[in-house]
């Protein structure tokens, strides 16, 4: 028999911290928490990554997106719940900032690249359409 008691929702946790103990941490804390990867990146980064998030707790009194080109921006907890438009080369694209995204880069989450859907083939394509008069 299944007990009720294991299909209740579990509470989200970073690397065993919860979301209020994470937005407590100063910025070095919570990157002493990340995969040694991010963690390497996000030591070089540390003077942008403050700026940001002093840009985007300014720009958050306004109610209004921030655009970015940093797209190697590793996520924290400070700007969980914000909506950001990051540029993917083309277009901002907009997205908002959950707690499931935390460590990740903000590039990630706006692709660059397409599918490509290919049409039908041209005149010329195919040995069987050359010899077809292009009229």
């Amino acid at each position: 028999m299944i007990q009720n008691t294991d299909l209740r929702k579990k509470e989200f946790r970073y690397r065993g911290k919860t979301i209020e103990e994470l937005k407590n941490l100063n910025l070095r804390e919570f990157i002493d928490l990340l995969k040694s990867n991010e963690k390497r990146s996000a030591l070089r980064q540390i003077n942008e990554l403050q700026q940001f998030i002093l840009k985007c707790k300014t720009k958050n009194k306004q109610n209004k997106a921030i655009k970015t080109h940093l797209r190697h921006l590793i996520i924290t907890p400070e700007i969980i719940g914000l909506k950001i438009k990051i540029y993917n080369g083309k277009i901002f694209f907009q997205i908002e900032i959950s707690k499931e995204m935390l460590g990740h880069r903000l590039g990630e989450f706006s692709v660059t690249r397409t599918k490509v859907k290919h049409g039908a083939a041209g005149v010329g394509a195919t040995r069987s359409s050359s010899s077809l008069s292009v009229k």
